[in-house]
């Protein structure tokens, strides 16, 4: 069985389409029809079903999909055990400004000796992938479900509580609350616009609001951090959530305030994931660091999404 055969399986299967597949792999779309069915001739069965949106799996591809992601991570893996030297430690952080560059920088700084390269994928779903790969070591993650339900030999321990902050403008109802409840934000609109359809994060914000019968707004365009301040500084009735590490200076000229969220604070659940066959001296001394963290014991006082609810209890 030709190991290209089963990465252009992956790829559509993942991606949904062959045009998608050939993107990812560099190859044209023909090539990765002529691999696919390659594989299906080998195999002797029809591994996806050509739909007008591009392709879906058959049942005989469904059972064939986690062998074949295992199949790509025991070669990435096999790759990385004789390469792991040479190279640094490489994390997913999804975000420059996040918790989780944070948590990474601190690590960095009692760990210099450790050769670290960061990325900033677009979510659990890429960092998987990544990870099935053998393309990073390890990735920050809010786990909807457990990785390990997802590929074969992927693990994770939860790295960091960040609790949610809101930031108001002066002009803003809330502005002199030196903390408010999520109950007291009903009347108003949080505005949010980097929430992507299907991702962790837009999973996290509908069940927060839904709780608590929230209004979250994710339409307009995003320009960024600096105009989504500009915007929310100059408003009287909207306000946006933060978490309590994002590193930014607030524009003085807009008279921003960052106000704590109590009764219950509301909290965003990272962890950290890796493959546990990965064995690159710096990952141990990384997953020893995040379990070393302090995180709550007593989650009292705490909201935190299903996955989670019932952590520290």
């Amino acid at each position: 069985m030709n190991l290209e055969t089963v990465r252009a399986f992956v790829a559509v299967a993942e991606e949904g389409q062959f045009r998608h597949a050939a993107v990812r792999l560099g190859v044209s779309q023909q090539a990765v029809s002529k691999r696919v069915a390659a594989l299906e001739s080998s195999l002797g069965v029809t591994l996806f079903r050509r739909i007008a949106t591009g392709a879906i799996l058959t049942s005989d591809g469904r059972k064939f999909l986690p062998h074949a992601r295992a199949v790509l991570s025991a070669v990435g893996q096999a790759v990385e055990s004789v390469r792991r030297e040479t190279r640094p430690l490489c994390v997913d952080v999804l975000g420059d400004r996040l918790a989780t560059s944070a948590v990474l920088l601190e690590f960095h700084r009692a760990h210099q000796d450790i050769p670290l390269k960061t990325v900033m994928l677009n979510g659990v779903d890429a960092a998987v992938r990544a990870l099935a790969a053998g393309e990073i070591d390890a990735a920050f993650v809010y786990e909807r479900e457990p990785v390990q339900d997802l590929v074969p030999g992927l693990d994770g321990a939860v790295a960091c509580l960040e609790a949610l902050e809101i930031i108001v403008g002066e002009h803003h109802p809330l502005a002199g609350a030196e903390s408010v409840s999520p109950a007291e934000l009903a009347p108003f609109t949080a505005w949010v616009p980097g929430i992507v359809e299907g991702s962790e994060w837009g999973d996290w914000y509908r069940e927060f609001a839904a709780e608590f019968s929230l209004t979250i707004d994710s339409t307009g365009p995003n320009f960024g951090m600096e105009s989504l301040l500009e915007s929310v500084g100059s408003s009287r009735s909207i306000f946006t959530f933060f978490g309590e590490r994002v590193r930014i200076d607030l524009p003085r000229q807009h008279g921003l305030r960052r106000i704590p969220v109590v009764a219950p604070t509301p909290v965003y659940p990272w962890s950290l994931i890796w493959h546990s066959a990965n064995e690159h001296p710096g990952l141990a001394a990384l997953l020893a660091h995040v379990r070393d963290s302090p995180t709550p014991s007593d989650t009292r006082g705490l909201w935190l999404p299903r996955p989670f609810a019932n952590m520290g209890a």
